[in-house]
């Protein structure tokens, strides 16, 4: 068990066992991060709060969307004039990535500088790709954990594909509402030919533009000079969707009302016409839609 910041410990589940040094260090809190049931090694009568994140070392694991309550949690026992130990199997990878959050979120630090702090003190940790990359998105948020933001809604997406690779069941809480049954101020897209109401502006997952060109050079086309722009709009799935998307892995996207053509789908991702690439990727064309805006009428 090592002193990473004031009342914060990183350490593995054989210091459960050690109540003599939980007890020195003032350590109330234990947050286990692991997929064994850590209930059975916490010393039973001692005061100790308890956090289980339960997750495997895996680079699919998601962490990112525990990286705010664990932080709370951590703040929690600091806030009382107590410390928390942050632990694992052996206190290299899921420990360690909740604790570079931690320090990321309470020291406004980069995950690059957060993760040299902590290797300073630990050198013998060893956060898997998976988790970096979602270290990485932490940081792109500011350390906020937003799930209305385009960049949680993608990793969110990304996440579904690698859980439920048949895709026979998606969760429908990934699904945005079917504009087409509510009333909204926001900006709205519709079918270009029927008008029926497609999605709304804060489904749209935006990406950074990419090479334009040069990223086609793989299929040999030679009418592909200055092709830079998105002439698509890339999307989360919205509930007139779901139908088409369950047990494929890429198809078309038909309007629900007049069934012409407005896009397409697939989960193994596809590419903009920016060249960026996009996984997974629902995309509408933009000369299949047209954008609504409401106007303020003054009298």
């Amino acid at each position: 068990m090592l002193l990473v910041d004031p009342g914060l410990y990183i350490g593995t589940a054989a210091d459960l066992n050690d109540v003599q040094a939980l007890t020195d260090a003032a350590v109330n809190h234990i947050l286990s991060v692991d997929s064994i049931n850590p209930a059975p090694l916490i010393p039973a009568g001692g005061g100790f709060h308890s956090k289980w994140v339960n997750v495997l070392d895996e680079e699919t694991s998601d962490l990112l969307s525990h990286m705010d309550n664990c932080f709370l949690f951590i703040q929690e026992a600091i806030a009382g004039g107590k410390a928390a130990l942050v632990h694992c199997q052996a206190g290299r990878s899921r420990s360690a990535t909740i604790v570079t959050a931690y320090l990321m979120k309470r020291h406004q630090l980069s995950f690059n500088d957060a993760y040299f702090k902590l290797q300073n003190t630990k050198p013998d940790v060893q956060v898997n790709n998976g988790f970096k990359e979602q270290l990485c998105l932490y940081e792109a948020m500011q350390c906020d954990v937003d799930t209305s933001s385009p960049l949680y809604k993608q990793y969110r997406l990304t996440k579904i594909t690698e859980k439920y690779p048949e895709l026979q069941q998606i969760p429908r809480e990934i699904f945005a509402a079917d504009p087409a049954h509510s009333t909204s101020s926001e900006v709205s897209y519709r079918c270009r030919k029927c008008r029926r109401t497609l999605f709304r502006d804060s489904s749209i997952l935006s990406h950074a533009v990419g090479d334009g060109a040069s990223a086609f050079s793989h299929k040999k086309t030679s009418n592909l000079p200055g092709l830079v722009q998105c002439t698509s709009y890339f999307i989360e799935p919205v509930q007139w969707m779901e139908e088409a998307l369950l047990g494929v892995m890429d198809g078309q996207l038909l309007c629900p009302k007049c069934s012409s053509k407005l896009g397409s789908f697939s989960w193994c991702g596809d590419q903009c016409s920016c060249g960026r690439w996009i996984t997974p990727a629902f995309q509408l064309h933009r000369n299949r839609v047209d954008e609504i805006r409401q106007q303020s009428i003054h009298k």
